[in-house]
């Protein structure tokens, strides 16, 4: 029996784009908002027995309830097997307490996933390139997390930019050891930039790793929000003697104009990133290219059916 899909409203168009890869039925739901803003789904589709795919994703608290109110309506109308696909877990910055006290948000929502009943056949969590890879060990009791890399499309990717001659550089040295493996998989050298910490909000960088000069440059990141990192390496290498510098992440949030703000820098010929998130799918353009991640949800679905 092929695999019933079904989404959140902000992964709508994730979830057309997973069934249109792999042939498998689209789940309806029927939704709403009272006047009070409170939200009304009805699963429309027979789930009984049925294996049950969820995409969604953390984009914000709203978007975490609905994907839970969801997933826990399907698991009680009897589904048989529950994937949640969620291309872009949320809470990186409050992944670990740096003070006593503070709240842990990758983990308590973790738990809150984990607490979805479990179908007969169990729960598992698709969650694609981690910001911490630690934070699959958050979910806990019968769910089983499941740790997707997008390797092969920033491979992909860095290839296209740099062509045959280029470096692979990261942000910062907390990535290293990631552009590191990546780039002896591409067979070209690995660059970081070293930082120091000024203050609580602002860093320095006081050097570069590897020689850039006359090189081109791709820089990756596993996420860009504002851009600020990016842009304070970027700069890095091109007053290093970089000759091009283009920009790869898997996760691209670009809230407010940070897009814009990249761009005006003239640092970048071009950014790429995944639709794992549905501000990226909306903020594409010739400057940011948008590479589909369906394919690869589809073959680790596949996989652990």
């Amino acid at each position: 029996m092929t695999s019933l899909v079904f989404s959140t409203s902000s992964y709508d168009y994730l979830a057309d784009r997973v069934c249109a890869a792999s042939g498998w039925p689209r789940g309806e739901v029927e939704r709403r908002r009272f006047p009070d803003g409170e939200r009304y789904q009805r699963v429309v589709t027979d789930v009984a027995d049925r294996d049950v795919v969820v995409i969604a994703g953390t984009v914000d608290e709203d978007a975490t309830l609905e994907l839970y109110d969801l997933a826990s309506t399907i698991v009680q109308l009897g589904a048989g097997r529950l994937s949640l696909v969620i291309p872009f877990y949320g809470y990186s910055t409050m992944e670990r307490a740096v003070r006593p006290g503070e709240a842990v948000v990758a983990k308590t929502r973790a738990c809150l996933l984990s607490s979805i009943p479990a179908a007969s056949r169990g729960n598992q969590v698709f969650l694609l390139d981690l910001h911490v890879s630690s934070i699959a060990h958050y979910f806990e009791g019968p769910i089983r997390p499941v740790h997707v890399y997008g390797k092969s499309i920033v491979m992909a990717a860095a290839r296209r930019l740099g062509g045959d001659d280029f470096v692979l550089a990261c942000t910062d040295a907390g990535r290293a050891k990631w552009v590191e493996s990546l780039a002896n998989d591409l067979g070209v050298p690995a660059a970081f930039v070293y930082k120091r910490r000024l203050s609580g909000s602002e860093t320095e960088v006081t050097g570069v790793s590897a020689q850039v000069a006359g090189k081109r440059v791709v820089i990756y990141d596993d996420m860009i929000r504002t851009g600020g990192s990016l842009m304070s390496a970027a700069r890095a290498y091109r007053d290093a003697g970089a000759s091009a510098i283009d920009a790869i992440a898997t996760h691209g949030l670009f809230p407010g104009a940070s897009v814009a703000a990249l761009e005006a820098t003239g640092l970048f010929g071009r950014l790429v990133v995944t639709d794992s998130h549905p501000r990226a799918v909306a903020r594409a353009s010739a400057f940011v290219e948008v590479e589909p991640i369906a394919p690869l949800l589809v073959e680790h679905l596949d996989r652990n059916r």
